[in-house]
C-alpha cells in the first residue's frame, strides 16, 4: 500500500462503549499494525446534550484494557489535535460558508413549526417529506429568498441551518471496500443539516473536515453509516478534497442472529455487551467482560471473527498473528452472530495457557480464604483444576477441598459409595495410608492399588468412599494427587470423618 495509512475511532461519550463499538476500534488498529500505519482516537462529542461524564476515561480505558491502545489521540502525540470536536468547534463554521460560496450549500430560515406542518401535509397525501430539489424553492432558505432578504435576516439574528444542495438527476458510483460498486440515484437524497443554529456542526460536516485535517486514508466504520456515504463523498467532492476509501463494517447480530445486538440481549441471557463494568450516572451497573472474568486475549479473538474470516480452519490468533492475517477483503457483508458459548470457548482456551502462577495469584485475590496460604501451593491446586475451568471464578468450585475439608457429603453419592462392607474397608484404607512412609503420588497409587488387587476388593468399593471422603463428592481430579497434595495426616483425619458421619 503506498499512501501513508491513517485510520481513526471516532466513538461519542454518550455511554460505556459497546462491543461493537470496540469491533470496529480491533479492525482499525488491525488493519493500522498490518500496513505500519497510525490508529487515531478522536472523540466525537458535538452532540452536547447527550454526552456522559466519565465516558471518554471509559473509551481509553477499554482501549488499553483490550490490549489496542490508540497511537494518536487526546492527551498522546497529538499532530492533528485537538482530538474532541467540541474543542474544534470554532473550525467548521468557515467551511459551512465555504460550501454556501460555492453553491454547495444554502441557508435554511425554516421553522421547526413550519418542517412539522409540510411532514404532516405529506403524511395526509401518503408521502413522505423529504427536504431536497423538487421542494426547496417553496421553503424559507438562500436559494428561495433574494439575496437582500437573506442579509436581512441574517443580520437581525433569525435561526438557521445550513444545508447541502443534494444534486438533482445525477447518478453517484461509490466504492466500498467491502461492499464493491455502489450506485446511488441523486433524486432520492434529502439536503441534510450539516450547521444548527446552535454554532454546532452536525456529524456530517465535522466528521468530513476532521477526517480531511487529519490525513484519515480510510475510514473504517459500522454498516450503520453506509447510508451517509453519498453525502460524505458529495461533501469531499464539493470541497475539492481526495477522499479516504471506505470500508463498512458488518452488524454484530443477537444470538438468534436476527437484529443488532443490544445491551437488553445481554441483560437477558446473562452475558456482558461492554470490555469493562460500567456504573450509569443513575446507578445502574452493567456487567464488564473483564470483571466477569474474561481473558483480553479471548474478547479481542473472539470479536476478529464476528464479521472477518482468515480463510483457513485456525481459529485461534494472538494479536501479533491476527495483524499479519487481517484484510478488509476477507470482512464478510452480512452480519456476524454473537455467540456467547463461543466466546466461553475462546476463554477457555486462553485460561490453558496462562501459566499456573498467574492463575494462582487471580485466584488467591479473589478469596479471602486463600490470603494466608503459599502461592507455589496454590499454583499446584490450579495446574490440576484449569483443564475444567473456564473462569479463574471456576476455581473455588472445583478445588475448595484441597484448602477445606468437606462439611458435609452430598447425599446421591453417599448412597452410591457406602455400602455394608465400606466401613470396615475404610478403617483398613486407614491403617494402610498410615503406614506410608514416602507419601508420593506414585507410592501411595502403588501402595493402595496393591492393596486392592492383593485383596480381591472391587476398586469401586474403595475409591468411590475414598474420594467421597477426600472431596465431599464423587468429583474432582485424580484421588492420588488430592491425597498427596493434602498431605498424611489430612487424608486419614477426612477417611476417619466420613466413617464416623456415614
Amino acid at each position: 500500500m503506498s499512501k501513508n495509512v491513517r485510520v481513526r475511532f471516532a466513538p461519542s461519550p454518550t455511554g460505556p462503549l459497546h462491543i461493537g463499538g470496540v469491533r470496529t476500534a480491533l479492525f482499525n488498529y488491525l488493519f493500522a499494525k498490518k500496513h505500519n500505519g497510525t490508529f487515531v482516537l478522536r472523540i466525537e462529542d458535538t452532540d452536547q446534550n447527550r454526552y456522559v461524564e466519565g465516558a471518554e476515561k471509559y473509551i481509553v480505558d477499554a482501549l488499553n484494557w483490550c490490549n489496542i491502545p490508540f497511537d494518536e489521540g487526546p492527551g498522546k502525540n497529538e499532530k492533528f489535535g485537538p482530538y474532541k470536536q467540541s474543542e474544534r468547534k470554532h473550525l467548521y463554521k468557515q467551511y459551512a460558508e465555504q460550501l454556501i460560496v460555492s453553491d454547495n450549500a444554502y441557508y435554511a430560515f425554516d421553522t421547526a413549526e413550519t418542517l412539522d406542518a409540510k411532514r404532516k401535509e405529506y403524511e395526509a397525501n401518503k408521502q413522505t417529506f423529504i427536504y431536497n430539489w423538487h421542494n426547496r424553492l417553496e421553503l424559507s432558505n438562500s436559494l428561495s429568498l433574494s439575496a437582500e432578504e437573506v442579509q436581512a435576516k441574517l443580520d437581525n439574528g433569525d435561526d438557521y441551518v445550513i444545508r447541502f444542495k443534494s444534486p438533482q438527476d445525477q447518478t453517484l458510483r461509490l466504492k466500498d471496500i467491502i461492499r464493491g460498486d455502489i450506485k446511488i440515484d441523486t433524486n432520492v437524497l434529502d439536503d441534510k443539516v450539516l450547521f444548527k443554529s446552535d454554532g454546532m456542526p452536525t456529524y456530517h460536516l465535522a466528521n468530513i473536515v476532521d477526517d480531511h485535517l487529519m490525513e484519515i486514508s480510510h475510514v473504517i466504520r459500522g454498516e450503520e453509516w453506509l447510508p451517509s456515504l453519498a453525502l460524505h463523498m458529495q461533501l469531499y467532492t464539493a470541497f475539492g478534497w481526495e477522499a479516504p476509501e471506505f470500508a463498512h463494517l458488518p452488524l454484530i447480530l443477537k444470538p438468534t442472529g436476527k437484529g443488532k445486538l443490544s445491551k437488553r440481549d445481554g441483560d437477558k441471557l446473562g452475558f456482558p455487551v461492554f470490555p469493562l463494568e460500567y456504573t450509569s450516572p443513575d446507578g445502574d451497573v452493567s456487567k464488564g467482560y473483564k470483571e466477569e472474568g474474561y481473558f483480553a486475549d479471548a474478547v479481542i479473538n473472539f470479536l476478529a471473527f464476528l464479521g472477518w474470516n482468515p480463510g483457513t480452519e485456525q481459529e485461534i490468533f494472538n494479536l501479533d498473528e491476527l495483524i499479519e492475517a487481517f484484510d478488509l477483503k476477507n470482512v464478510s457483508k452480512s452480519g456476524g452472530k454473537f455467540s456467547p458459548d463461543k466466546i466461553k470457548w475462546f476463554n477457555h482456551h486462553y485460561m490453558q495457557e496462562q501459566s499456573d502462577d498467574e492463575l494462582a495469584e487471580a485466584f488467591q485475590a479473589n478469596r479471602s480464604e486463600l490470603k494466608s496460604i503459599d502461592t507455589s501451593y496454590i499454583a499446584m491446586v490450579v495446574a490440576l483444576v484449569k483443564e475444567r475451568a473456564t473462569f479463574v471464578n471456576d476455581f473455588w468450585d472445583l478445588s475448595s477441598f484441597f484448602f477445606v475439608a468437606p462439611e458435609s457429603f452430598d447425599e446421591k453419592a453417599s448412597k452410591k459409595a457406602f455400602k455394608d462392607e465400606t466401613k470396615d474397608l475404610m478403617t483398613q484404607l486407614v491403617s494402610i495410608v498410615s503406614a506410608i512412609e514416602d507419601f508420593e503420588v506414585e507410592t501411595l497409587q502403588t501402595e493402595i492399588k496393591g492393596w486392592i488387587t492383593g485383596n480381591d476388593i472391587g476398586f469401586g468399593k474403595v475409591m468411590m468412599p475414598l474420594r467421597l471422603a477426600l472431596v465431599g463428592a464423587l468429583q474432582g481430579p485424580d484421588v492420588f494427587d488430592i491425597m498427596y497434595m493434602i498431605g498424611k495426616a489430612e487424608t486419614v483425619k477426612r477417611i476417619e470423618k466420613v466413617i464416623s458421619v456415614l
